[in-house]
């Protein structure tokens, strides 16, 4: 198959822990992989640059590390990284995520049969270890379906997603969109007319804990949901309808308790395992 890159960035508040095992399930893929970018958004933990030096002496030539000064974002550190990867083909990866095994074998396999220019997968909700999974994120198939979806909602589950590089740049590199970073990518390159499609498997474990709710809500976050949908709409691929529509849903959710914002979520945006 066809050598590809990964693409991870890391800040100062990720657990060694999980980092460790989210980079690990990366090199023990069925085709793993020949070159690996981690940029590092901002000074990290000694117990994060311990695992990047032990990795570093463990696999020579493999990793390239990317220092950023102070921390800016993920987009800003996410398009910094992409520019450094060898490959054509690019398997993005969070820095607490575990993949399964096959999980870049299936996408590098559909995305070249497909001709497609991202291919992403099912995903599970975990918390604490793998095994203790509390609901999936099922996202549509086909390219048609994803196109549809976009409208409204993100058709895509980022960690879980492989891609061209050369279309991404096409369609601008990843941009700065707090909370938006990857929906405002996905619909620009969808209005391009470039191809998508979502191996319905769950190729993706992505860790969960108790604040994930509560970082997704309060009045704070209202402002930064406007912008992001708003710059969404900025991109023609959306009518003024679906904003209005997007942005009432999104407020609802938002202002509510955290516990009911989450049992929301899991009711209305999640499938139980």
């Amino acid at each position: 198959m066809r050598p590809y890159s990964v693409l991870m960035s890391v800040y100062e508040k990720e657990q060694a822990e999980y980092f460790d095992a989210s980079i690990e399930s990366m090199l023990c893929q069925s085709v793993p992989p020949s070159d690996f970018v981690i940029v590092c958004d901002g000074a990290l933990t000694a117990e994060l640059d311990a695992v990047l030096d032990r990795k570093i002496k463990e696999h020579p030539g493999l990793f390239q590390i990317i220092r950023k000064s102070r921390c800016e974002g993920i987009g800003n550190a996410l398009s910094l990284g992409l520019l450094s990867c060898k490959h054509e083909l690019v398997a993005r990866m969070d820095s607490d995520d575990i993949s399964r095994q096959d999980r870049c074998e299936k996408e590098i396999a559909a995305l070249e049969r497909l001709h497609c220019s991202v291919v992403g997968s099912n995903i599970v909700e975990f918390e604490g270890n793998p095994q203790n999974t509390k609901s999936r994120r099922s996202v549509p198939e086909t390219n048609e379906q994803i196109c549809k979806f976009a409208k409204r909602r993100n058709p895509f589950n980022h960690p879980s997603v492989l891609f061209r590089k050369s279309h991404v740049l096409k369609a601008g590199n990843y941009l700065e969109c707090k909370g938006f970073e990857d929906y405002y990518l996905w619909v620009r390159m969808l209005r391009m007319r470039m191809v998508g499609y979502n191996i319905q498997e769950d190729l993706l474990y992505m860790r969960t804990d108790a604040g994930m709710y509560a970082r997704r809500g309060g009045w704070r976050y209202v402002p930064q949901v406007a912008r992001g949908r708003y710059r969404i709409l900025k991109t023609g691929y959306i009518s003024p309808w679906d904003f209005i529509v997007t942005m009432m849903g999104q407020m609802a959710v938002t202002c509510t308790p955290v516990k009911l914002r989450k049992a929301l979520y899991r009711a209305m945006l999640r499938e139980k395992t």
